[in-house]
């Protein structure tokens, strides 16, 4: 993975669920295909959107096992091996190298907050684990722990695959423009992520992509594809319609995403595992709908929200 590979919208796949919480295999080999309908450049597995919290070791391994089979050769393949210890983080990402993935991501040590000296160990036990790229996962949130640009840029520097960041902490586009002077050429790229709702604001400190959640992966591609075709006023047209689809994410997150995937036809149904959240009901999907109607003209025509 290099400048050239690690560029545009790397979507993180969700997980789907049958109605007894079980993992839905067809329906992961159905949400990836919907990814790769829509051109997307990279896929993520287990990741925070992909509720790997809430799946076992054995499943973790099955669900990116799924992944890097499908989007092989496709897509660019990233391997969430984020984990509370460094021992969980390490095995997980020696299993993404025997199932060919291009690349993995981590965060810090999670559950608890972890210190300099711990991060940086954490890291290091990773890094000497696998030699795939490593992508350094900075966020905010249950479990995050923060890292700042000056450490980021010292482990891009020390560590011989760091060479890639995704920034969603609560200043991404400014720390996107601090991490890249001070890491210097090694730094390959940074991508956003908060579901790109601040990927506009990012662009002119650099960025080189976004990893939002998939279930707007051909909007988000149309948004791409205009920004590199410097066509900033269509950008922006579609950014307008894909914003309160995001805002609209964040206040329902996990369900939402499954209720649109639902929506779409693209998965059975809209079962999640991860706790603290409210279904949708009637009004609320209602108000979905049309949102969604509001970004229709930059949708996937095999994958409508409505019926013909």
């Amino acid at each position: 993975m290099d400048r050239n590979t690690f560029r545009g919208i790397f979507v993180i796949v969700t997980t789907p669920f049958s109605e007894d919480l079980a993992i839905d295999e067809d329906g992961l080999r159905s949400t990836l295909q919907f990814c790769l309908d829509c051109g997307v450049h990279g896929v993520v597995s287990t990741a925070n959107a992909s509720e790997v919290g809430y799946l076992s070791d054995a499943e973790r391994r099955r669900v990116a096992e799924i992944v890097v089979e499908e989007a092989k050769g496709k897509a660019q393949t990233v391997v969430g091996v984020s984990a509370n210890h460094w021992r969980m983080s390490a095995a997980f990402a020696e299993h993404a190298g025997t199932i060919g993935a291009d690349a993995i991501m981590a965060m810090p040590p999670t559950f608890h907050p972890a210190g300099r000296a711990e991060i940086k160990a954490h890291y290091q036990a990773i890094s000497a684990a696998s030699d795939l790229p490593l992508v350094l996962q900075n966020a905010i949130g249950l479990g995050a722990t923060v890292m700042s640009a000056e450490l980021l840029a010292e482990l891009v520097n020390e560590l011989p695959n760091a060479r890639f960041v995704k920034e969603e902490t609560t200043y991404p586009a400014q720390m996107t423009g601090d991490l890249r002077a001070l890491a210097g050429e090694r730094l390959i790229g940074v991508m956003g992520g908060r579901a790109g709702k601040t990927l506009m604001e990012e662009l002119p400190h650099g960025i080189c992509g976004t990893m939002p959640a998939c279930e707007f992966a051909d909007v988000h591609m149309a948004l791409w594809n205009a920004i590199e075709a410097a066509d900033m006023t269509l950008a922006r047209t579609i950014f307008r319609c894909l914003l309160p689809l995001l805002d609209y994410e964040a206040s329902y997150g996990i369900p939402l995403c499954k209720e649109v995937e639902k929506a779409r036809g693209i998965i059975a149904g809209a079962h999640w595992r991860q706790t603290g959240y409210r279904a949708l009901d009637d009004h609320a999907r209602a108000e979905m709908l049309t949102l969604l109607d509001g970004a229709a003209a930059y949708m996937n025509p095999k994958y409508p929200h409505r019926p013909a």
